[in-house]
Formats: C-alpha cells, structure tokens, sequence
C-alpha cells in the first residue's frame, strides 16, 4: 500500500516519498559525476608527469589511482542517475544532470585553480534557480505495478507515432547525411545522439521500474518485455556512445556539450510527456512554470559553457588594452593565424608596430588561449 499513499501524498501538494527518492539519487548522480571529472584529470595531470599525455595516445593514465578513483566515481553517479529514472519522472530527473556541470566548475576553480568568470558563476545561479524551480512544480510519477504496463503505455499509438518518426531521423541522418556532413555540421553526430538519447531514457525508465518491482518482491524478469526493454538501452547506448565520440573529436567540446546537453533533455521531455503523460494531472501554471525552470538551466549552462575559459587576468587586460591602444593611434597590427584545435598554449603572436622614427619596432606578446570557438 505504499504506492497509493505515495500517490496521495503527491495529490495532496506535497512531494510524494517517490519523487524525494528520485531527486536524492539524482542530485547524487550529479555530485559523483562531477567530482569524477576533476579527479579524473587530476590523476591524468599526475600520470602525464611520468609518461606519455593521453592526448598523444599514453596509456600511463592506467596505473593512476586517482584516474581509477575518478572513474568508479563516475560508475557510481551513472548506477544512481539509473536508479533515479525508476522512482521519478524523467522531467524532473534529466534537467538535474546541469548541476554536474556546476559541480565540475566549481571543483575546478577551488581544487585546479581554473579560474570561474563572473558570468559562469552567474550561470551556476541561473542552473540552480532553473533546477529548484522544476523541482517544486515536478509532477509526480505515477503508480505502475508490473512492466506490462510500461510496455502498454509504450505501445500505445501516440508514442509508436513518436518512436517511428525519431527511428526514421536517426536513420537518415545516418545513412544519408553524416558520409556528407557529419564532419562539417555539428547538429548531424549530436542529432543522432540526442534522438536515440530520447529512447535510451524511456527503455532505461521502463528497465528500473522493472528492477524496483523486482526488488521488492514481485519479479519482472520472467516478462519478455523487460528483455525487450534491455535490447533497447544496449542498442540506443551503444550508437550514442559511437556518434558523441566522433562529436567529441571533430568539434570543440564546449560546443558540443552545451547543445547535446540541450537537445537530448528536450527530447527526453517530450518523450517522457507522451508516453507516461507526465502533464496529464498537472494545471497550464504548473507546465508554463516546469518550462521556464528548464529555460533557465538552459541559459546558464550556455552562459556557464560559454565563458568558462574567460579569465580576468592583470596580464591579459594589459595586452588588450596595449592592442586597444596601438590601433586607435594606426598602427598596424600583423597577427598570425591560429589553428582550428580545442586547446592552443603559448603561442606567441607578433605584433608588428610602426615607430615615426627607424622602421618597425617587433614585439612578442605571448597569449594564452584556452580555447577557440571555431568549429
């Protein structure tokens, strides 16, 4: 009887037990995920000092405890965002995976000394805001006692419709428009990605669901369709995980990131609202307000992505102001060209200055650029 009292709980204008639950895993989901990131590199940062960058192709990353810490962090934060997706709905779950992001930034500035611009602080803000918004407007999951029941839901005509046209798409873009563009427009690899991420979700909601029923004493494992439901997840996942690489290493990851991040909660919402017909017992207020929660995560892991690099540092204010200055008096400036890459350190620009008396007066200005916004 404790669904039903859950389920009253939740009717009543309170969080139901589970809601809290999902929330609990979800926000831990997100602590262990973005702590993994920074020990990760620390442990990449100490194994770098004693072999080969793994960038350039060393393995020494592999005996660094640090980078195994980091990585059964990892595990852990992705078992917890599983479990989450068992005991709350997905538009409450999936928009919490930004705090990772603050999370990450924050470690980061206080542990790598990766200095946080007051815009990404503004932007951490922004995602808490957005994510205790949706939150406390979250409507409650509903009761579902056998997984015959999410295969019911599943197959009812408005989700097939939905699954039909995402299977379509992905195929497509697949078949017809990554051999053309893929390495050319970042929306074709993140497209497929977020497309089958929509399906992932709602396999991997109807796989937990299956798991607690299970755990609790009523065994869903004899059912056809929880294997089903797992065929699924290892096919969607295994797509994801091979098109978000080739993302990852033709585009900039702080432009990548952002819009994955963007396109997969917003399909998964949707996804989430056809098939469990989350706003069924919710108010227009209440979805207006879920929606301008979402928006405001949106816009501050955009603001967090976008200046994360920024710095405001002595030195580079005074480069700037020196080159501010040089081309209001018209001297010339002579910069040479980049490359096109995620990471450039210490290059050296020469800056070619005009004096009125002998010639032309050469300066090296070295510039640190963390990261280039060309893709």
């Amino acid at each position: 009887m404790a669904a039903p009292a859950s389920a009253a709980a939740g009717r009543g204008g309170g969080m139901s037990s589970d809601n809290a639950k999902g929330l609990v895993l979800a926000v831990s989901s997100s602590a262990f995920i973005g702590a993994s990131f920074i020990v990760k590199k620390m442990g990449l940062r100490r194994a770098a000092d004693s072999g080969v960058r793994a960038g350039y192709g060393g393995f020494s990353y592999l005996v660094e405890p640090l980078w195994w810490i980091g990585m059964i962090s990892m595990i852990v934060g992705e078992i917890a965002n599983f479990a989450a997706y068992a005991f709350a709905p997905a538009i409450l779950v999936t928009p919490l995976g930004a705090l990772s992001i603050i999370i990450s930034a924050v470690l980061a500035h206080a542990i790598l000394q990766e200095k946080l611009h007051i815009f990404g602080i503004l932007g951490c803000v922004l995602c808490v805001v957005g994510s205790i918004t949706i939150v406390l407007h979250a409507p409650q999951e509903r009761d579902i006692n056998s997984v015959k029941e999410v295969w019911d839901l599943a197959t009812e005509p408005a989700f097939l419709c939905y699954a039909a046209i995402i299977v379509a798409a992905a195929l497509v873009l697949i078949y017809f428009v990554v051999p053309h563009h893929g390495q050319t427009n970042i929306m074709v690899y993140i497209g497929v990605c977020s497309l089958l991420g929509s399906l992932t979700v709602m396999s991997v909601r109807a796989l937990g669901i299956a798991l607690k029923l299970t755990f609790s004493g009523t065994n869903q494992l004899f059912y056809p369709q929880t294997w089903a439901f797992a065929l699924i997840v290892a096919t969607c996942v295994s797509t994801q995980i091979n098109y978000l690489n080739k993302a990852l290493d033709t585009f900039n990851t702080a432009v990548v990131s952002p819009i994955y991040y963007v396109m997969f909660t917003s399909l998964t919402i949707i996804a989430s609202v056809i098939m469990f017909k989350d706003w069924d017992h919710q108010n227009p207020t209440q979805i207006v307000t879920e929606m301008c929660g979402f928006l405001t995560i949106l816009s501050g892991t955009f603001l967090l992505h976008k200046t994360k690099d920024m710095a405001d540092s002595p030195g580079q204010s005074f480069s700037t102001e020196r080159l501010k200055h040089a081309s209001q008096n018209g001297f010339s400036i002579e910069v040479m060209p980049l490359k096109c890459q995620d990471s450039v350190d210490d290059e050296a620009l020469t800056l070619s200055l005009p004096k009125a008396d002998n010639g032309y007066l050469k300066e090296e200005h070295p510039l640190r650029y963390k990261y280039s916004s060309i893709v």
